[in-house]
C-alpha cells in the first residue's frame, strides 16, 4: 500500500550556511594534523615521510567506524550532540599530536605511540561529527535545495582549509616548537567555538523534511544488512568507493608529476596545486547552483551531474597521459584546472546525492546510511593516494622512463572514473517532488 505524507519545509539559506560553518571548522582542524603536522615531521625533524603518511592513513582507517556513529546519531533524539562530541575528540586528538610532534625532536619511541593515540582520536572525531552532521544536513534540507546545500557545504569546507592554512602559515615564522603549540591550539579553540555557536538551537528550531522517518530500533548489524540489501544504496556504495578512488589517486602524484616530466621547480608545482583546487571550487559552485536551478525547474536529478563529472574527469585525465608523453607543450595548467572544474562537479554531485538518498531508507536512518557511504569514501581517500605513488614508484624503477610511469596511473583513473559513471547510471537517485514524498505501508 502506498500513501504520501506531507514534509516539512526545510532549513532556510541562512541555517545550511551554519552548517557548513561547522563542516569548515572540521575542515580546519583536520588540515593541522594532515598538512601541517605532515609538514613538521619531515622537514623540521627530519622524520622518514612513511611515519606521518601511515599516521594519515591510520585516520582514515579509524573512520571505518562512522556507521556506528550514524547509526546511535539515528537512535538519539539530537545529532547536535554527536556533533560536538566528535569535534571534542578531534580538538583534543589534534593537540595530543600536536604534543606528540613536538616530543619527535627528541628519539624514542613514546612520542610515535601518542601520535597514534592522538590520530585515532581524529578518525574517531571525524567520523563521528562528520557522519552525524550530514545526517542533520541530510534530514533538514528540502529537497531542491540539496545540491546547493552540499555546494555550500563543501565549499565552505575547502575555505576552513585555505583559511586556517593561511592564517597559521603566516604565524609559524619563523619557527619554533612554542609557535606551533599556540597557534595550533587558537585554530583548535576558534574552530571548536565557532561550531559550536553555528549549532546553537539549529537542531532544535527546525524540523525534519520527511516527517515519516523510520524509528531506528534494530541492531546495527541488522540495519546495514537492510542498506545493502538495498540495490539503489548498495551501487552508490561501490560508486563511492570507485570513484573517490579516481580522485585520490593523484594526490601524491600531481606535483612531482610537473616536477619531473615539465621540469617545474617546487614553487611552480605548488601554484599548479592552487590552480587545480581553484577549478575544484568553480566545479563546486557550478554543480550547486546548476543543480538546484534545474531541480526547481525541470526536476532534474543529481546523477547526470555525476555522470558528467565522472566523464569530464576521465576526459582530463586522458589528456594528462598525452601530457606524460607530450611534455612541455603541453598545456598542462588549462589541464589540471579542466580537471579541477570536473572534479568539483563530481564531488558536490556525488555529495548531494549522498543527501538525497540518505532519507530514502525504509528500515535505515540517515545517519547509518552517511556511515557506510563515508567509511567507503574513507577507505578510498586512504588507499587512493598511496596506491598511485607506488604505482608510480613501481614503474619508474622497473622501466625508467618518468613519463611512461604517470600515464599509466593517470589511464587507470581515467579508466576508474567512467566505471563509476557507468555505475550511476544504474543507480536510483531519483528527483523527488519537494512537497511530498511516497511511503510504502
Amino acid at each position: 500500500m502506498t500513501t504520501t505524507v506531507q514534509s516539512a519545509k526545510g532549513i532556510g539559506w541562512f541555517s545550511i550556511v551554519r552548517l557548513g560553518t561547522v563542516q569548515a571548522a572540521i575542515g580546519a582542524i583536520v588540515m593541522l594534523a594532515t598538512s601541517l603536522l605532515n609538514r613538521v615531521m619531515v622537514v623540521e625533524y627530519s622524520i622518514a615521510a612513511a611515519v606521518p603518511a601511515g599516521l594519515v592513513a591510520w585516520h582514515y582507517g579509524i573512520q571505518l567506524t562512522r556507521p556506528i556513529w550514524g547509526h546511535n546519531s539515528d537512535r538519539s533524539a539530537h545529532r547536535t550532540s554527536w556533533i560536538l562530541g566528535g569535534m571534542g575528540i578531534l580538538a583534543l586528538g589534534t593537540l595530543l599530536s600536536v604534543d606528540a610532534t613536538i616530543m619527535m625532536a627528541s628519539k624514542g619511541i613514546f612520542p610515535v605511540v601518542l601520535a597514534i593515540v592522538g590520530f585515532s582520536m581524529i578518525g574517531l572525531g571525524v567520523g563521528m561529527s562528520g557522519t552525524a552532521l550530514l545526517a542533520l544536513l541530510a534530514s533538514r534540507v528540502s529537497v531542491e535545495r540539496k545540491p546547493a546545500a552540499a555546494a555550500i557545504s563543501w565549499t565552505m569546507m575547502v575555505a576552513g582549509i585555505v583559511v586556517a592554512a593561511g592564517v597559521s602559515g603566516s604565524y609559524l615564522d619563523p619557527f619554533t616548537e612554542s609557535r606551533l603549540a599556540i597557534v595550533a591550539s587558537l585554530v583548535v579553540l576558534v574552530a571548536f567555538c565557532a561550531a559550536a555557536l553555528a549549532l546553537r538551537g539549529l537542531e532544535r528550531n527546525s524540523q525534519p523534511v520527511a516527517t515519516d522517518a523510520p524509528l531506528i530500533d534494530q541492531p546495527l548489524a541488522e540495519v546495514i544488512r537492510n542498506i545493502w540489501t538495498d540495490g539503489s544504496a548498495r551501487r552508490f556504495t561501490y560508486f563511492v568507493f570507485i570513484s573517490m578512488l579516481a580522485y585520490s589517486m593523484q594526490d601524491l602524484i600531481l606535483e612531482p608529476f610537473a616536477g619531473f616530466v615539465f621540469k617545474m621547480s617546487p614553487g611552480e608545482s605548488t601554484k599548479l596545486a592552487g590552480v587545480q583546487h581553484s577549478g575544484i571550487l568553480l566545479g563546486m559552485l557550478i554543480s550547486g547552483a546548476g543543480g538546484s536551478i534545474l531541480a526547481r525547474r525541470f526536476g532534474q536529478n543529481a546523477r547526470l551531474w555525476i555522470i558528467l563529472g565522472c566523464f569530464s574527469s576521465a576526459i582530463m585525465l586522458v589528456g594528462l597521459s598525452f601530457a606524460a608523453v607530450v611534455g612541455p607543450a603541453w598545456p598542462l595548467k588549462a589541464n589540471v584546472f579542466a580537471l579541477g572544474v570536473a572534479n568539483g562537479v563530481f564531488a558536490v554531485a556525488a555529495v548531494g546525492a549522498m543527501l538525497q538518498l540518505a532519507t530514502d531508507g525504509r528500515t535505515s536512518g540517515e545517519g547509518a546510511r552517511m556511515g557506510v557511504w563515508g567509511a567507503a569514501q574513507a577507505i578510498a581517500f586512504g588507499t587512493g593516494g598511496l596506491l598511485g605513488a607506488v604505482i608510480v614508484d613501481q614503474l619508474r624503477a622497473r622501466i625508467g622512463q618518468d613519463g611512461v610511469a604517470f600515464q599509466t596511473v593517470f589511464a587507470i583513473e581515467a579508466a576508474m572514473f567512467v566505471i563509476a559513471a557507468l555505475i550511476a547510471t544504474a543507480t536510483n537517485i531519483a528527483q523527488q517532488t519537494p512537497a511530498r514524498k511516497a511511503v510504502q505501508l
